[in-house]
């Protein structure tokens, strides 16, 4: 029985973020199930540092939308490049597989929303060790 006692919506300023630490990455969360009552929606923003990267991945069950705010992002969509900078976003369907590679000077702020948060399965699958991906950016 859902709890009626707290209300659906959520203020979430950036100080009352959800922070995970990930090599080279923070990551500050605004919703995720668990954190926000009844959601079925990912988001979350994402601290590059330079020369860092969120290597190749794809997301069996999610499509995904990246929307850069700050920084120079290397953007793979299968084995398509493009290079993004604030104001730009990418929308991604479910099992496609992506990276994104911060080539700046600075870090790469950039927000990512994914949806369905509930769904059965591994959320992500890194494949950035395996051919063809690993050979892509040599």
């Amino acid at each position: 029985m859902p709890d009626t006692s707290k209300p659906g919506w959520r203020f979430v300023a950036f100080n009352e973020t959800e922070i995970e630490q990930v090599p080279g990455r923070t990551h500050h969360w605004y919703c995720k199930p668990g954190m926000v009552k009844d959601t079925n929606l990912l988001f979350v923003r994402a601290h590059l540092q330079p020369g860092q990267a969120h290597k190749f991945h794809y997301h069996p069950r999610m499509e995904e939308i990246l929307y850069m705010l700050s920084g120079t992002a290397e953007q793979w969509v299968e084995k398509e490049k493009r290079i993004l900078r604030a104001g730009d976003s990418i929308y991604l369907p479910a099992g496609v597989v992506h990276g994104t590679y911060n080539i700046g000077d600075e870090v790469l702020d950039f927000l990512a929303i994914l949806s369905p948060a509930k769904s059965a399965g591994p959320p992500t699958v890194e494949v950035g060790d395996e051919e063809p991906w690993k050979s892509l950016r040599s």
